[in-house]
């Protein structure tokens, strides 16, 4: 089998007339839709359309709630905290964007801390709307019903894979950052797992700390981790990383690991800047255009064409495929299509 290539927005209006057929509003379904391909067009597929098969098995059985509104839990100038109810993450984190932002264009700085929200997909498909208006925005995430990730030095899963996501304007293209402070994601370790294929180098430890490249020890009893981001040598930095992850997340906005928790319900810090607050706007961008120029004009080594910027790659994967069409996997594709033959829908059909 083989990728194939579809049209974004017939992908869009699929994903949106699948999760309307199990109860989800449509203005609702069509966000979370645009979210999910906007992930595959970015050129993360494991964070893409690929979810909706889950999204939807989550509204049938109750784990998503499709109605109500996010409720406040505080509320003091800058800042926000809301409890999402498990509603769509997508539809949550575009809500919290734009009302981060709002707060950013009054105070300088908007904060909104999340707590159980429903999954939130791709976290770089939220970063375009604040840059567009000339903001930066940093967001990051952890789940605490979920423990992937063992702590350094450890072997027992603790943490999860806890991204972090940063947008910033420059005189051109924007600097993008969506990663992991994990080796993996867990969406990519899973789908190791599901092919039966090792990793290209060993990201995982078993349940006796043995190093291995076999993602299906996540789910093997008792299950193995995903190394902290470095790996064995320098796995103790992004074991920091993940800390500082949960302690702006999860314990930020209360609901964090004290208590067992089940299902879906992650926790997520947006916060966007104003540079006109601090030192302007135009020093803002003259001194990140600064930074572009000089990681660009480093002498690349070995083996490197060129020194690029992150989300570079994102950003030519979003310029190509807005034209050329969405590549999809083969598996995604025959998961889409036993979604479609099960709710009477037509499955998308390749360029």
């Amino acid at each position: 089998m083989v990728s194939e290539t579809f049209d974004g927005g017939e992908l869009i209006a699929f994903a949106t007339s699948a999760m309307v057929a199990v109860g989800l509003s449509e203005d609702r379904a069509a966000t979370v839709a645009r979210v999910l391909v906007k992930g595959d067009l970015l050129g993360k597929s494991t964070h893409g359309i690929a979810l909706l098969p889950a999204y939807v098995d989550q509204i049938i059985i109750g784990g998503m709630n499709t109605a109500g509104d996010p409720l406040v839990i505080s509320d003091m100038g800058a800042c926000t905290t809301w409890d999402g109810q498990r509603l769509p993450g997508p539809w949550l984190m575009t809500k919290a964007v734009k009302e981060a932002v709002r707060r950013a264009k009054s105070f300088g700085l908007g904060a909104v801390s999340l707590r159980r929200s429903h999954h939130t997909a791709c976290l770089g498909a939220y970063l375009a709307e604040p840059l567009e208006s000339g903001l930066a925005i940093l967001i990051c995430l952890t789940d605490p019903s979920h423990s992937s990730v063992a702590p350094y030095g450890g072997c027992t899963p603790v943490l999860t894979s806890n991204p972090i996501a940063f947008g910033a304007p420059t005189k051109g293209d924007p600097i993008l950052i969506d990663m992991s402070t994990a080796m993996l994601t867990n969406s990519a370790a899973l789908a190791y797992a599901r092919s039966g294929k090792d990793t290209p180098s060993p990201s995982f430890l078993n349940s006796d700390g043995l190093l291995t490249s076999d993602a299906s020890v996540i789910s093997a009893t008792p299950p193995g981790s995903i190394l902290p981001l470095g790996g064995l040598e320098a796995g103790h930095k992004g074991y920091a990383l993940g800390l500082i992850v949960e302690l702006l997340t999860g314990c930020l906005s209360g609901h964090g690991r004290a208590e067992t928790h089940e299902g879906w319900g992650a926790s997520v810090l947006v916060m966007v800047f104003d540079p006109g607050a601090f030192g302007g706007s135009s020093a803002f961008v003259q001194q990140s255009q600064a930074l572009v120029e000089l990681c660009q004009s480093a002498k690349p080594r070995p083996g490197f064409g060129e020194v690029s910027l992150p989300g570079a790659a994102s950003l030519r994967n979003l310029r190509r495929q807005e034209h050329q069409g969405i590549v999809l996997p083969p598996d995604v594709v025959q998961r889409l299509a036993s979604l479609a033959e099960a709710h009477g829908l037509r499955a998308p059909t390749a360029l």
